[in-house]
Parts: structure tokens; sequence; C-alpha cells
């Protein structure tokens, strides 16, 4: 599976893939700003401890707010057996342009 994915080509999984989860690892600061509806929030900090409760069986979109974070999550994850995560390029600053233009920037 590609481990990165731009914005466009996450809504297309997303619609075409009923069991596709976004993971948003921004801190809640950056949530209270914006964020994609219906997407889980782990803060990076935290994933360590709770990776478990990720699903393995269904695409996981991990997102932050350029991608870089989301990255080393998504690097972290494989090394704990995942071979479902894949990066959001970009992160939410390139929803916010490429998909949701109503969606506040930062």
């Amino acid at each position: 599976m590609n481990k990165e994915i731009n914005a466009s080509e996450a809504v297309i999984l997303r619609d075409n893939n009923i069991d596709a989860v976004f993971l948003d690892v921004r801190e809640h600061s950056e949530l209270a700003i914006c964020r994609i509806e219906g997407a889980l929030h782990i803060p990076m900090g935290e994933v360590p401890e709770r990776h478990e409760a990720l699903p393995r069986d269904a695409p996981l979109i991990v997102l932050c707010h350029h991608g870089m974070r989301s990255l080393n999550v998504v690097q972290y994850l494989e090394t704990k057996g995942f071979q479902n995560a894949i990066n959001l390029a970009g992160g939410i600053h390139a929803w916010a342009v490429d998909v949701d233009p109503e969606m506040k920037q930062y």
C-alpha cells in the first residue's frame, strides 16, 4: 500500500471505503481551530500508549498540520506491525486548500 496520499485521493478513499479512519495527531489547541469531521483524535505523544486501539484492517489516514508529524506516526505504526497506515501529504493545510476551502487555516 502507498504510504502517502494527497488530500483529493484521501477523499476518494474515504468515499469508497466506509471503514477508512482518519487519525488526527495534532494537539488539542490545533483541533480547536479546525478539524475533519469524524476523525479520530490522538495527539502524537499519546500514540505509543494508545495505538492498540487503532484499526489494522481498514485504511488509516494519519494527518497533522503539514504532514511531518503524521509521517513520523506512520513510520512508528509500521514498526508496530501496521500495514494500513497512510500519511496525508500536506496535512490538514492541504485538506483546507484542496478539499474544504471553508475550513479555517492556521
